[in-house]
């Protein structure tokens, strides 16, 4: 079954860039059209980003005819029939449509073909399948539209089948539920997924925390966790017990602290309660070196930061973790504080950095050397030990000050 209807707003369609690429590829009994994320943003009113192309043309019909138009194809995967195209800057992903000869996995063998609606039966949820044509004509061969409508995230066909073609689509069809749904999730769906959950751990550690990052800041993130933890994917994925209410409150505390989402601090919220957790999670989800550092400071003592630090105390904490660091431990302290995201001392302790501007330590060895200090290890213990005692009389800058801190710590160096 198929259905079109007219998309009400296409004045995007017409943009110079993307118009020239669909009239490129539209000529000659070849067809293009807008395809994937692009589409479904499109119908449910959300910002497009990245705009995918399908089209019926071979990809070397794509290349051929890109550089007969004036523009630059590159061949990102062109043995999956993907080419891109880059018309005035702007890069759009061309891709010939496929149907699967096998499927395993990721590596699936696919041909080349012709047949719309075969292509949008292999894709994975119903409002991922949808296509837009240059006239702004809705393309819908598995009820997608409807699904939109419904806000209901729903694999095409069997779900065990499409599982199994990528265990990846597990974890995407709750960030999918996560970013887009309303209500429960479709039973089937998550039956399917709840059955081959074990398939998992044969994914790599990078396609899971690729997924796992976009979901934790996805909309509806709370509710699509909650399902998630009770059906046993907490402990899978994160290897430890999930803390749903500290990642709740987090959300909260952002908004109440008008600090944008960020997806490596509800991490920390969910997930990180001592060092052992984020030490956990850089092996289970191989992050980032800056991501499990930053893991790794909220842990540290998160517990001791409140508003009881007073201006002073959190001057001192926000000068020794920076800006970043400062806002993730405060925050995760925030979300499992008992007060509440309404509390303005809370919202007083975050907002520091907006009030204060951290101070660049003034003294240079050069001061301590002019008076007496020898280069090498003692140098360095004195350098420490004058910046403690600059940070302990509250971060001073005139001259009076500066002088009795480096002449003590000289004094301490050469005696000692």
């Amino acid at each position: 079954m198929s259905a079109t209807v007219q998309l009400a707003d296409s004045d995007w369609l017409r943009a110079p860039a993307l118009a020239r690429a669909l009239s490129i590829l539209n000529s000659d009994g070849e067809e293009a059209r807008v395809v994937g994320g692009a589409a479904r943003n499109a119908l449910m009113g959300l910002p497009l980003s990245d705009i995918d192309i399908a089209t019926t043309a071979p990809p070397d019909e794509v290349v051929r005819r890109a550089t007969a138009g004036g523009l630059r194809a590159v061949p990102t995967g062109i043995d999956h029939g993907t080419v891109t195209l880059v018309v005035d800057g702007a890069p759009f992903e061309v891709t010939t449509l496929r149907q699967d000869v096998e499927t395993f996995g990721r590596k699936a063998k696919v041909a080349f073909g012709r047949d719309w609606k075969v292509d949008a039966e292999r894709r994975d949820f119903t409002m991922n399948a949808l296509s837009i044509s240059a006239d702004g004509v809705v393309h819908d061969y598995v009820d997608g539209l409807a699904d939109l409508e419904a806000r209901r995230v729903r694999f095409i066909g069997d779900p065990a089948r499409r599982i199994a073609e990528d265990y990846l689509r597990i974890l995407r069809f709750f960030r999918f539920q996560a970013s887009y749904a309303q209500g429960a999730p479709d039973p089937a769906g998550l039956h399917a997924c709840i059955v081959a959950r074990d398939g998992l751990r044969g994914l790599s550690r990078e396609r899971v925390r690729a997924e796992l990052m976009k979901l934790l800041v996805a909309p509806f993130a709370v509710l699509t966790l909650a399902v998630m933890a009770e059906a046993g994917f907490a402990t899978l994925l994160l290897g430890g017990v999930a803390q749903l209410a500290s990642f709740a409150n987090m959300i909260k505390v952002e908004e109440a602290a008008g600090i944008a989402p960020d997806a490596v601090r509800r991490l920390g919220a969910l997930g990180v309660f001592i060092d052992e957790d984020a030490e956990r999670l850089r092996e289970k989800l191989r992050l980032f070196n800056s991501e499990s550092d930053r893991l790794a400071s909220m842990a540290n003592r998160w517990w001791r930061v409140s508003p009881a630090l007073g201006e002073a105390g959190a001057r001192v904490l926000l000068y020794r973790l920076g800006p970043e660091r400062y806002a993730d431990r405060v925050l995760i302290a925030w979300s499992r504080a008992p007060q509440g995201a309404a509390d303005p001392a809370w919202r007083a302790l975050v907002a520091l950095p907006t009030r204060w501007t951290v101070p660049r330590f003034p003294l240079k060895s050069a001061d301590l050397v002019a008076r007496g200090v020898p280069r090498g290890p003692a140098l360095g213990a004195a350098m420490r030990a004058a910046e403690e005692a600059w940070i302990a009389a509250g971060f001073p800058e005139d001259e009076a000050a500066l002088d009795r801190i480096t002449n003590d710590a000289a004094r301490r160096a050469t005696v000692l």
